[in-house]
């Protein structure tokens, strides 16, 4: 079994069952100690070299398999164990992951969709694991408000717009843009089986082929804009289409990335900060991402 540690041994990775594993379980205190230390302590290059470190996860944050959980109870037992380790720290964040089935937007046939891993879904993309789902609800709760309007960059297939969608409600607009059209027909259809098929019929809820890169106009300015992969530098005509007093959360870096949030001032200046280290795809053109970046 190939094992690293990451410094002072809070997390081990296990290449043979894909996950990240924490011993003991930590407390939510000891959660948030760990996050702390993500930021002042280097990142060992063996998590970046490692072909099981795939896309959408923070470097230390990724639990065990669902293994001994069955049935209907996977997607709550999946969202109890975030809240266990301190990960869902909100009942808004626990009750919209509950309600949005994950096994409804990942591909038909995947072994584990409870499991805390990112999955890929075709056209060199992932949706992202359970656990970055879950830090990208929180950081952006408050600016997902009922009549709000939220834009989900590289909405994949479906899974965090169709979130958006229930927590804005159908006064508010959730706005999906991907660039690849046959996972933006793949989202459609997934929300369409989803909670919030609804709101996708009354319009509040729509997805859009498109360069991310450049937002998607009609509905701004946006109270939250998710960012689902990784651009070097932040795009300035996202930055333009965040309403004053949003918030925009987007991983930033090359292979080096890191989670920021980008607060617009109610004046219109920008305030950024780091979250966490983790590892996204490219926010690039749709050609290279089919080339393989």
């Amino acid at each position: 079994m190939n094992v690293s540690y990451y410094h002072s041994s809070i997390v081990a990775y296990d290449s043979c069952v894909s996950c990240y594993t924490i011993s003991p379980p930590p407390t939510t205190t000891t959660a948030r100690a760990s996050l702390t230390l993500l930021h002042h302590r280097p990142l060992s290059l063996s998590f970046y070299q490692n072909p099981n470190f795939v896309t959408g996860n923070t470097i230390f944050f990724k639990m065990q398999r669902f293994c001994s959980v069955s049935g209907k109870t996977k997607n709550k037992a999946m969202v109890e164990r975030l809240q266990h380790f301190g990960v869902i720290m909100s009942s808004k964040v626990a009750q919209v992951m509950e309600t949005v089935d994950r096994a409804l937007f990942v591909p038909s046939g995947s072994a584990a969709p409870y499991d805390d891993s990112p999955v890929a879904i075709g056209y060199n993309a992932t949706i992202s694991a359970p656990h970055m789902h879950a830090t990208c609800l929180h950081l952006l709760q408050e600016n997902l408000q009922p009549g709000m309007h939220a834009l989900d960059i590289g909405s994949g297939t479906g899974y965090l717009t169709a979130c958006f969608a229930l927590m804005v409600g159908p006064q508010g607009r959730a706005v999906g843009v991907e660039h690849i059209p046959e996972l933006v027909s793949l989202a459609i259809d997934n929300i369409q089986k989803s909670a919030a098929a609804t709101l996708l019929k009354d319009g509040s809820l729509s997805v859009h082929a498109g360069d991310g890169r450049e937002g998607w106009p009609e509905f701004a300015p946006y109270d939250a804009i998710h960012v689902g992969a990784a651009a070097p530098e932040i795009p300035q005509p996202l930055i333009d289409q965040l309403k004053p007093g949003g918030r925009m959360v987007i991983p930033v870096g090359n292979i080096f990335q890191d989670l920021k949030v980008v607060d617009k001032n109610l004046d219109g200046s920008i305030s950024i900060r780091t979250e966490t280290s983790v590892r996204y795809v490219p926010l690039t053109s749709r050609e290279a991402q089919i080339r393989g970046y």
